[in-house]
C-alpha cells in the first residue's frame, strides 16, 4: 500500500473540494519530509465529536481544531481528525479565509504524522514556519 490518502466525514455534512490537488500537495509535503505514506485518513467532524476524542484519548477537556493519531514509527499511517466548526471559528478570529485555515490545519496534522511536535515554544515556532512554507508551495489558483 502506498500513497493512500482518504477524506471522510463523521457526524457532519462537509464536502472537501479539490481533493486531488490537496492529495497531491500532501504527497509532496510528505516526500519533502523524506517520509513514505502507508495510509492517511483525514476525518472532518464537529466540535462535539472532536471534543469527545480529546477527552477519551488525550484526557484534554478543551475544544481543539485537530487531533492526530499516528499508528506507525516508520512509514506514515494515521488519522487526522479536523473540526470544521473550529476551522470556521478560527478563520474569523484570525481574519483568514475558511479554506486557507482548513489547509493550514491539514498541513499541521500532516506535519504531526511526519514527527513534528508543538508543545514547546520552539517546537510550535518550527511547526508554524513549516506550515507557512508548505502553504506557500500550494498553487492556490487550482483551489479557488
Amino acid at each position: 500500500m502506498s500513497n493512500n490518502i482518504y477524506f471522510f466525514t463523521e457526524d457532519i455534512n462537509f464536502n472537501l473540494k479539490h481533493r486531488n490537488a490537496i492529495r497531491q500537495w500532501i504527497k509532496n509535503i510528505v516526500a519533502a519530509e523524506e517520509k513514505k505514506i502507508d495510509s492517511i485518513n483525514y476525518i472532518f467532524c464537529s466540535d462535539n465529536y472532536l471534543f469527545k476524542l480529546n477527552i477519551d484519548y488525550l484526557k484534554h477537556n478543551t475544544l481543539t481544531d485537530v487531533i492526530t493519531f499516528n499508528y506507525s514509527e516508520d512509514n506514515i499511517n494515521g488519522d487526522v481528525f479536523i473540526s470544521i466548526e473550529r476551522i470556521k471559528e478560527n478563520a474569523k478570529i484570525f481574519k483568514q479565509k475558511f479554506y486557507i485555515e482548513l489547509l493550514r490545519v491539514i498541513v499541521h496534522g500532516t506535519l504531526h504524522l511526519c514527527g513534528y511536535k508543538d508543545k514547546s515554544k520552539k517546537d510550535k515556532h518550527l511547526m508554524q514556519s513549516k506550515e507557512d512554507f508548505y502553504l506557500s508551495k500550494l498553487d492556490f489558483s487550482i483551489i479557488q
